[in-house]
């Protein structure tokens, strides 16, 4: 691992900031948009469901334009989504200009996460790619605290006579514009360059970054005489319907479970925290303090799977979250003091990043590398649908049965979630070639396509 790994998972941390910051930002602005737009019925529903019908879209399509034209080339797509439809939303003149605009952010939202989750595992090396991952998702997640406290400074306020919403919604495209100019510079993924044949593109790449080691003090290992007859075999391209088959079938059927529950057990928390707050006897300004404050968590949650993550297996760390979740975010539903709100809040924030860095993790090192991307994509377009259709059933549920009842549903979602990732495969540690081949059995089409664990491993460049 070295300084220059180092600085491109900081550039994908910048990234991931203001696609976090968007995320979060409908939790401190539903309230003001609501009044400002006169939200009710139907008009709600399409509202929250938007960015992530987008997202929905983003993540099918983007994942699989990844997988064809390369990670590099997809990022300027969704940035360049991302930066559009915020600077929009900043001007909309109405709620249905607004709904549009956050479609078009979902989108880039939604191809943006699948693509740097691939990018990760591309480089990163496997001791220590689970804590790299993880950390590049613990700057981002800085922005959930940095949203609760813009909300505090702008909400009700309108510097320069322009409403405290549409500078949130600037802010948020400045940051964008400015990932943009700074991802121009990073490389392409060397191990998808060699899937679609560039191997002289991904020597140049794999190259820059043994200099850098070098240069830190390691010594390539000697090249062994039989592996100087000819190249390694490589990776080769892998048709989609293998994600549907043995022995990826499982990992993707598991995986899919996971990220569509996910929404139903966040939501509550997530997109109606205001609302349920209110519904409390809460002002906007003591639900925005409580909000601001279980916020702080998130990066917290976050730095704390960098610690986690190589210390257990994935799995079992997702399935101890999952359980936390659902009993704090039960807890959470029926608590009525401001303490009370504001710690489980706090606790519930916590526990649920650990569980978004450790999904992330579990899931980039899952396929290999010609499907990588549209899998995540696909998969984490789950979670986008999921997260589009929770309005159409929790808002209704909130307003006709209560808060408990919401989070009630929430709880029984991650029990389930909790029971389905126990039955998931072993990732912590191991290089992907070596997770792509385990389990399979001998001859079957996959093993002949897919390199063995050691391969490459005794070559100059691996």
């Amino acid at each position: 691992m070295t300084a220059r790994h180092k600085r491109f998972v900081n550039v994908m941390a910048l990234g991931n900031f203001f696609e976090i910051y968007e995320l979060f930002l409908m939790s401190a602005l539903l309230s003001t948009l609501k009044e400002t737009f006169s939200l009710s019925g139907i008009s709600l529903s399409l509202f929250l469901a938007s960015t992530v019908v987008g997202g929905f879209l983003g993540a099918v399509v983007v994942g699989r334009v990844a997988d064809r034209i390369g990670r590099r080339g997809a990022y300027m797509i969704t940035l360049s989504l991302y930066s559009a439809g915020t600077i929009a939303c900043a001007f909309a003149p109405d709620i249905w200009t607004l709904i549009a605009c956050r479609f078009v952010i979902g989108v880039g939202i939604g191809g943006e996460l699948p693509v740097t989750d691939a990018y990760l595992a591309d480089i990163l090396p496997p001791a220590r790619r689970g804590y790299y991952a993880a950390k590049a998702y613990t700057c981002a997640h800085v922005a959930v605290p940095v949203v609760g406290f813009l909300s505090l400074l702008l909400v009700d306020k309108a510097p320069l006579g322009v409403a405290g919403w549409r500078w949130m919604f600037a802010i948020g495209s400045l940051g964008a514009l400015l990932t943009f100019f700074v991802r121009r510079g990073l490389p392409e993924s060397p191990r998808w360059l060699e899937t679609v044949g560039r191997s002289a593109e991904a020597d140049k790449v794999t190259a820059v970054f043994e200099k850098a080691a070098e240069a830190e003090g390691w010594r390539p290992p000697p090249v062994p005489v039989k592996e100087e007859a000819g190249p390694p075999p490589v990776e080769k391209r892998l048709p989609v319907r293998m994600l549907f088959r043995a022995p990826l079938a499982r990992r993707t059927a598991l995986m899919a479970l996971l990220w569509a529950l996910g929404p139903i057990g966040y939501y509550g928390f997530s997109s109606l925290a205001s609302l349920a707050l209110q519904a409390k006897g809460f002002d906007l300004d003591s639900s925005l303090t409580f909000m601001t404050l279980s916020f702080l968590g998130s990066p917290i949650g976050s730095y704390l799977s960098m610690h986690i993550v190589e210390r257990a297996e994935r799995k079992w760390i997702l399935c101890v979250a999952l359980l936390a979740m659902a009993a704090i975010g039960l807890a959470y539903g029926y608590a009525q003091s401001a303490v009370m709100i504001t710690t489980l809040g706090f606790c519930f924030t916590v526990v649920a990043n650990i569980k978004t860095n450790a999904t992330h993790i579990y899931q980039l090192e899952q396929f290999p590398t010609s499907l990588r991307t549209t899998a995540n994509g696909w998969l984490f377009s789950l979670n986008r649908l999921s997260s589009g259709a929770a309005p159409f059933y929790m808002v209704p549920l909130f307003y006709g049965v209560g808060v408990g009842a919401v989070y009630m549903v929430g709880a029984a979602a991650m029990l389930l979630a909790a029971t389905a990732v126990a039955f998931g495969v072993r990732t912590r540690g191991l290089s992907l070639e070596n997770i792509n081949t385990a389990s399979r059995p001998e001859g079957s089409p996959t093993a002949a396509l897919i390199p063995s664990p050691h391969t490459r491993a005794t070559t100059r460049k691996p």
